[in-house]
């Protein structure tokens, strides 16, 4: 799959823009067990024209990896138009519009997902950066505000028509937020339809290496992007690439093996950042992993780890967990 000249490869798999999750750490940690494209957490237009320090920081990416997506949100064209090109003096591969995020304190100010009830709003933006910038313009959304209006499949066909070079769908309205399943036969009449030229990524509820695949078969989408699925489980890149080329499962992943992994990823956080801010960064993360699933009486326990303040507090947990799986 290409965006423009950026050569993806076949059946690539990325890295969702979540905030508060995708810094440089985890994009690179997600990187090395074979994530394709990763992108950044969101960035206000509002905060970078007005010159925030921490929205500016969101800016800082890598070669190391490359090729990585910038995501701006915002609702005002001018003001888009200003970011994007601040963005594009970052040097990211893509720059990406959040049409999809669905909380109240983005959507219920009519950017994000609350664009989905500002179509021509959200084309004028779309059209404008477009315009603007000389790298790659995409696009991320979802079907439609609720159930009552799923617009994608026309709505992809104005995105398109406004110059961006991929689009991605969530397969959810914005009511749902991220409850229920994620409806993907939308994602894939939009794929299928003739008018279609752009590549087009599918997003949710890809949990597994099989989900995955079935994805890219039933569907025909071009990449398939992951996003809640790798909280505390960067190396879900690693599996589903492994099934994806070999049409099998990878070799079992130790706990331990496993657990260093985590080790590393509040090394990592704590290393940007510093101990007391990557600490609250990081524990949420790792107390969603999966990889704890089915311990006996676990609860207290996640408690503690949402507490650990220290890099020896959430060490000290691990060892703990570690003679229990």
């Amino acid at each position: 799959m290409k965006i423009k000249d950026i050569d993806l490869g076949k059946h690539p798999i990325l890295l969702a823009p979540m905030e508060d999750v995708t810094d440089p750490a985890f994009r690179l940690m997600c990187k090395g067990f074979g994530a394709d494209m990763v992108y950044t957490e969101f960035v206000s237009s509002d905060a970078l024209i007005r010159s925030v320090s921490k929205t500016e920081q969101k800016l800082n990416i890598s070669d190391e990896e490359r090729p990585v997506a910038i995501q701006i949100y915002g609702k005002d064209t001018d003001t888009m138009v200003e970011a994007a090109r601040i963005v594009e003096q970052a040097r990211p591969d893509i720059l990406d519009i959040n049409f999809g995020c669905p909380v109240k304190r983005v959507a219920g100010k009519g950017a994000g997902a609350g664009m989905l009830q500002n179509i021509p709003k959200m084309l004028e933006i779309t059209r404008a950066v477009a315009d603007a910038v000389k790298i790659p313009v995409t696009v991320k959304t979802r079907l439609g505000w609720d159930a009552g209006s799923k617009i994608i499949v026309d709505l992809a066909e104005q995105l398109q028509d406004c110059g961006i070079a991929a689009l991605t769908i969530h397969g959810r309205t914005r009511a749902q937020m991220y409850t229920g399943e994620a409806d993907w036969t939308l994602i894939g009449e939009v794929k299928n339809n003739p008018r279609m030229h752009i590549p087009i990524i599918g997003n949710g509820d890809v949990t597994t290496p099989q989900r995955a695949k079935e994805c890219f078969d039933r569907y025909g989408v071009d990449a398939v992007m992951i996003g809640r699925a790798s909280f505390g489980r960067p190396w879900i890149f690693k599996e589903v690439k492994h099934y994806l080329e070999t049409g099998e499962g990878i070799p079992p992943l130790s706990s331990e093996w496993k657990l260093n992994v985590l080790r590393q990823e509040v090394e990592d956080s704590v290393k940007l950042l510093d101990e007391r801010r990557g600490i609250l960064h990081v524990r949420r993360h790792l107390a969603a992993s999966p990889l704890f699933k089915g311990i006996p009486n676990f609860r207290e326990t996640r408690i503690a780890m949402l507490r650990a303040e220290t890099k020896e507090e959430l060490y000290r947990i691990f060892d703990e967990i570690e003679k229990l799986i």
